[in-house]
């Protein structure tokens, strides 16, 4: 499922058959030549098709690092749904706005200096819909979130906030439910909720209930990860089947006539992740693959690093009652969200290592290689499919599954 509105590929797709046309042009004589001929029409020939596909990922490279402009002249669903629209919201107004080194790596968390010790902070808001889902609700959603932001910063998660817009006429029983459920998944995460704040707005202005959270922890050891430490040779892991938690949302909704037997993987990961760090010096950079999923979390690390990434398709792991309801929906898994599961990038020589650490625990018992990172195609993830062909994965411009968290 792709976005409407412009975007890069289309972008180059359209530059390409331009140059095609004038590499046409000039096949047919020197008068064409000289009205404009493409890259490899001034050479005197037409390009071979392995020219051709490296003219085409080299323009989309070349309009992925255009400054980003907002076209839009009012906000849509598409600016918070983590993908085209959103990254252009982000890095054209608010961190045009804000801007110092703190905020520019865009990581899940900001790494702080405080006196002598190594902070991380991470703030998120929840809007999910429906507040109840099949394995959790907006409550545990909200800690396990900012737990996850936190951890796969690698940061000790330590304390949390919480803040409530409450609509007038919100049930106090569901409220109730919702904030024990954030009690159970704070003493399970091991944080605590130290300060918070509540406001309520006019019946009809709020859905019912919506949470912000920030989030707290120290950072106990010297690695210096991010999306921009990926290098040639790494392996890309997932901890887990993806996709489990957007397509539940969905399903949810009651809006379609599908049934499945599935429910959220929402999850703390800080016990998985501190595994994972104290067995394996050599991860680079950790994601939660939240909105945008898998494949929005590859091209960050693509473009903040001026890497390839190529993953195959058959190596993805996905539930059956996911993938067979995505295939319905017209969505590819890779863009649907998990609020249990992460991407971990990893020093190729230390794979096997990294993988027996996350399957020792028990929520990344069906970790899997799914890819690697390449010098080739700086910018882009290729998708080597289950039929043998390669595919463009770009972000959408926004969510085919909005609101789900």
């Amino acid at each position: 499922m792709t976005g409407r509105g412009t975007n890069w590929v289309d972008e180059a797709l359209r530059e390409h058959e331009e140059h095609t046309a004038a590499e046409q042009a000039a096949a047919r004589g020197p008068a064409a030549r000289d009205a404009g001929a493409g890259d490899a029409g001034a050479r005197g020939r037409a390009a071979t098709p392995s020219e051709r596909e490296q003219q085409v990922l080299d323009r989309i490279d070349r309009a992925r690092r255009r400054r980003p402009r907002i076209r839009e002249e009012r906000i849509t669903m598409s600016h918070g749904a983590g993908g085209k629209a959103s990254r252009t919201l982000v890095e054209a107004l608010f961190l045009d706005a804000f801007r110092n080194p703190l905020l520019e790596p865009l990581e899940d968390a900001a790494q702080l200096q405080v006196g002598g010790a190594r902070l991380a902070l991470t703030t998120d808001t929840y809007v999910v819909s429906p507040l109840f889902f099949p394995g959790g609700n907006i409550g545990d959603l909200a800690v396990n979130g900012t737990v996850n932001d936190l951890a796969v910063s690698g940061a000790t998660p330590l304390y949390l906030s919480a803040g409530f817009v409450l609509e007038e006429g919100f049930p106090v029983a569901d409220l109730t439910t919702i904030v024990a459920s954030m009690t159970a998944a704070a003493a399970a995460a091991g944080v605590q909720v130290v300060t918070g704040d509540t406001k309520v707005v006019e019946r009809g202005k709020a859905d019912g209930c919506y949470i912000n959270t920030a989030g707290v922890g120290v950072v106990e050891h010297d690695l210096a990860m991010g999306a921009a430490t990926a290098r040639p040779g790494d392996v890309v892991i997932v901890s887990g089947p993806v996709g489990d938690h957007g397509v539940t949302i969905m399903l949810a909704r009651g809006e379609l006539d599908i049934e499945a037997d599935l429910t959220s993987d929402t999850a703390a990961m800080n016990g998985m992740i501190a595994g994972l760090l104290g067995a394996v010096p050599g991860v680079r950079a950790m994601r939660d693959a939240t909105r945008g999923g898998v494949a929005t979390i590859l091209n960050e690390v693509a473009v903040a690093a001026g890497v390839g990434v190529v993953v195959k398709e058959d190596q993805i792991p996905v539930r059956a009652q996911v993938r067979g309801a995505a295939e319905l929906l017209g969505i590819d898994p890779m863009y649907v969200a998990s609020e249990g599961r992460m991407v971990a990038i990893v020093d190729g020589e230390q794979a096997d290592r990294a993988l027996a650490a996350l399957r020792a625990h028990p929520l990344g018992e069906q970790a899997a290689v799914i890819g690697h990172i390449t010098a080739d195609s700086p910018g882009i993830v290729l998708l080597k499919t289950a039929f043998g062909g390669t595919r463009i994965v770009d972000l959408l411009v926004g969510d085919p599954l909005p609101r789900i968290c």
